[in-house]
């Protein structure tokens, strides 16, 4: 990224919240009580318009070119075959307006099955350090159950391969990654 680049996002997005006062905001999520809570929690943030749409990503009809930036924050690692994750991908593309981006907080897996296990391992022992084994192991046990992250290097290409033109790796830690990408 070119030094004049990072000054302009600077620029862009230097200060306090109350820069961004008069938003408008989509929110989405399949649980009414969380999408209660974003709408009262942004609320207070923006005297612009909050909508709220209880569904799937997946199923929901989302306008093409209407979003400036989409945030999709643990939310992707629910997705399962590779055909979905293209779609839903190619979905916030579409969605997004010249110059818009996107932002994904997640769960990831590793492509090599020794770097994955070790994340794993670490990522186990800070869950019985915040708690316990017992903890731990309901984490492990639900995400073995309710998700399936892709590796962040998949997500990466898949970003690339539905027509992002720049895709950016803002912080990696153990099995979370936080990413983006600008149409």
């Amino acid at each position: 990224m070119s030094k004049s680049t990072v000054d302009q996002i600077r620029e862009r997005f230097d200060g306090d919240v109350e820069r961004f006062s008069n938003l408008d905001v989509t929110l989405i999520d399949l649980s009414q009580p969380m999408l209660d809570r974003a709408v009262e929690r942004v609320s207070r943030v923006t005297s612009g318009r909050v909508t709220a749409l209880q569904g799937d990503v997946r199923e929901l009809q989302i306008s093409e070119a209407r979003y400036d930036i989409i945030c999709a924050a643990a939310v992707l690692h629910h997705l399962r075959e590779n055909e979905e994750w293209r779609n839903v991908f190619s979905k916030f593309h579409q969605s997004l307006r010249a110059g818009g981006s996107i932002w994904i907080s997640d769960l990831i897996e590793h492509t090599d099955a020794r770097v994955q296990a070790l994340m794993w391992e670490r990522y186990g022992a800070y869950l019985t350090q915040l708690k316990d084994e017992a903890y731990r192991d309901h984490v492990f046990d639900y995400i073995m159950q309710e998700d399936s992250p892709r590796p962040l290097m998949f997500q990466l290409d898949l970003l690339r391969s539905v027509g992002f033109s720049q895709v950016e790796l803002l912080h990696k830690n153990s099995c979370f990654a936080a990413f983006g990408a600008i149409k």
